[in-house]
């Protein structure tokens, strides 16, 4: 992460207190962790009112590859973690984010940055949608670009338009 965003606690303020839209003040919180044995791998969450909506990580990936049966286990018991990981990245290069409801903290990582340098309404209409939760958030995006956008965003993945409830939400309890 050092390499592409520079240190997550001036990424945190950066997105929480930067550039949150002023109606989501103290009701969003990014967070971050490491744990150890975990090769560097990362837990990036999103949390909405103290409540955690979303997590970016490889273990959230892999299980979301198993349950989906787009990764199909040698047999009901794993023997070693190669056999857990094993069809992953082959996995993550076949499905696109675009087609899939989990993320790695990588992607994760890679969105912010790309969202951090591109114009706002390039996130917003972003193949992408973990760069579309950063821009929904972004205090540049007002009332009316959110209520346009909700009913072009069908086919977004759920747990994106809950994110853009919440702020339109947010937008109205002002």
């Amino acid at each position: 992460m050092a390499k592409v965003l520079g240190s997550w606690s001036g990424m945190r303020k950066y997105l929480e207190k930067e550039m949150l839209a002023e109606s989501l003040s103290g009701r969003v919180r990014y967070n971050c962790t490491t744990y150890t044995g975990m090769d560097g791998c990362k837990i990036f969450e999103v949390v909405l009112d103290d409540k955690v909506h979303k997590q970016f990580s490889y273990e959230t990936v892999q299980s979301y590859f198993l349950r989906t049966g787009l990764i199909q286990p040698v047999d009901s018991k794993f023997n070693s973690p190669f056999e857990y990981w094993g069809g992953l990245w082959k996995t993550l290069k076949a499905v696109p984010v675009s087609e899939r409801t989990e993320y790695t903290d990588e992607e994760f990582c890679m969105a912010l940055a790309e969202y951090r340098n591109r114009e706002i309404a390039f996130s917003l209409s972003a193949v992408d949608p973990i760069q579309k939760m950063f821009a929904v958030l972004d205090r540049r995006v007002g009332k009316r670009t959110l209520t346009k956008i909700k009913d072009e965003w069908d086919s977004e993945p759920g747990w994106l338009k809950q994110v853009l409830d919440f702020r339109l939400s947010a937008e109205r309890m002002e």
